[in-house]
């Protein structure tokens, strides 16, 4: 890890960390949606699992949607977390050559 760190940055690398740590929230929220539909239960809104995708979560909410297939016939959703994986992206690749 220090090799790494030494040839990017911290600041990519914690960059890197919390877009996995958001990814794996987002995936396990999608995944318990999808459960809660199937059950009748109460929710979580689509506000919430729109802002997990934007707040770093976009991977993860994406693998999510295609793995559970939950919310893949709302357009809004693929477009959302697709920008927001294109900018995560975007900054990642950025930090890392800056």
């Amino acid at each position: 890890m220090k090799g790494l760190i030494a040839g990017v940055g911290l600041l990519p690398v914690l960059l890197l960390c919390w877009l996995l740590f958001w990814s794996v929230v987002a995936f396990a929220c999608y995944g318990a949606d999808k459960r809660r539909a199937r059950k009748g239960r109460f929710r979580i809104s689509e506000a919430a699992l729109l802002t997990l995708g934007a707040i770093g979560g976009a991977a993860g909410a994406l693998l999510g949607m295609r793995a559970f297939r939950h919310k893949t016939k709302h357009w809004y959703f693929w477009a959302v977390n697709a920008l927001a994986l294109l900018v995560h992206v975007v900054l990642v690749v950025w930090l890392c050559i800056r």
